[in-house]
């Protein structure tokens, strides 16, 4: 399963407690009740992914691997995820819930093994698995989202993804999907 990749099976809506423990977020897991299922704790989930792409996006720009039209494009959507963290910060803290706090890029580069990444190549397929996994990420919540505005946002944000991880693969000359509903599977 997808590090990302959040679940949604047999109608079974998973807590925000369930979905940080699938997402690979155990920290932010243990500070969340089992049984919580507010929006406030699955837009929090999303804004600590939004953050580790930014972060991810960063390190790939400071590794000078990259050439100057994919670092242009990296830069590029790290900015489309800088408006995905804002505005779900700003959902969260429009909702009454305080949003999640990001880590340091020393954090996220020891979680991401950024010291593996060892070519424009490393970076590049590391992003689109991301991507990847974000997308399968709000697809899978967007049906868990009680208000229909913000799972409008949910799908939005899933579009970027998707289209990101489009982009990446396709500069990476990898298969696109034989075929279709490939995403939120």
């Amino acid at each position: 399963m997808e590090r990302r990749h959040f679940l949604q099976a047999g109608g079974l809506t998973l807590s925000a407690a369930t979905i940080a423990l699938l997402g690979g977020k155990e920290a932010l897991a243990s500070k969340l009740k089992a049984n919580e299922k507010g929006d406030v704790a699955i837009l929090n989930i999303a804004l600590a992914l939004e953050n580790e792409a930014i972060a991810a996006y960063q390190l790939g720009a400071e590794s000078k691997l990259l050439n100057a039209d994919i670092l242009k494009t990296a830069v590029l959507f790290q900015s489309h995820h800088k408006e995905h963290s804002d505005a779900l910060a700003a959902t969260i803290k429009k909702l009454g819930g305080t949003p999640v706090v990001a880590k340091t890029l020393a954090e996220y580069a020891k979680d991401l093994n950024a010291a593996t990444l060892k070519n424009q190549e490393d970076i590049l397929i590391l992003a689109a698995k991301h991507e990847k996994g974000a997308a399968n990420a709000y697809l899978g919540v967007i049906p868990s989202f009680t208000d229909k505005e913000i799972a409008k946002v949910g799908a939005r944000i899933a579009a970027d993804e998707v289209m990101h991880w489009t982009i990446l693969a396709t500069v990476l000359k990898q298969e696109l999907p034989a075929h279709s509903l490939f995403f939120g599977a």
